[in-house]
């Protein structure tokens, strides 16, 4: 059990390496309404916040105020928050009506065939990441938990200041 353990925060801490060194290529997923969308047209002008999610995540449910209030509140300084959402194509009738009963204000986008999700190397949900204007990630969390909506509004704001702002 310990093995096992260690092996699955490693694979953590390594796919959470790879991806903040990396960049974000753009994408085209569908949104809910099955419209296509591509991630170059849907980023925030400076910060792009990307939260891969699934619906039987008890922690990505509790990202959700969260997330939300990020998107409220920092919009007008040019972050965007956008989810994807993971579930498999079996699930696919759910996810519609559970964006509505959670009040998911900002853009939801699917990965049902895990596409993205396995290009970013998410192993892990939620998992967020937050990118810069050129497409390069910048921070990295895996989970969610009490105060990580702190963490994240931090993070933003010394990022927005980082830049000029």
């Amino acid at each position: 059990m310990r093995v096992q353990l260690l092996s699955v925060i490693g694979a953590l801490l390594l796919a959470s390496a790879v991806a903040r060194a990396g960049t974000i290529p753009d994408f085209r997923l569908q949104d809910l309404d099955r419209r296509e969308q591509s991630f170059n047209n849907l980023k925030g002008e400076r910060f792009t916040v990307i939260d891969f999610w699934a619906t039987w995540c008890k922690p990505c449910l509790r990202a959700i105020p969260a997330l939300n209030a990020l998107q409220n509140d920092f919009a007008a300084r040019g972050i965007r928050v956008i989810g994807i959402n993971t579930d498999s194509p079996r699930n696919s009738a759910k996810v519609k009506p559970f964006v509505r009963i959670n009040k998911i204000a900002y853009t939801v986008l699917r990965d049902p065939n895990g596409v993205v999700t396995g290009k970013l190397n998410v192993k892990a949900f939620p998992t967020l990441f937050i990118i810069n204007a050129r497409n390069e990630i910048v921070y990295t969390h895996i989970g969610f938990k009490s105060g990580d909506e702190r963490l994240l509004r931090e993070k933003l704001t010394s990022f927005l200041e980082a830049a000029g702002e």
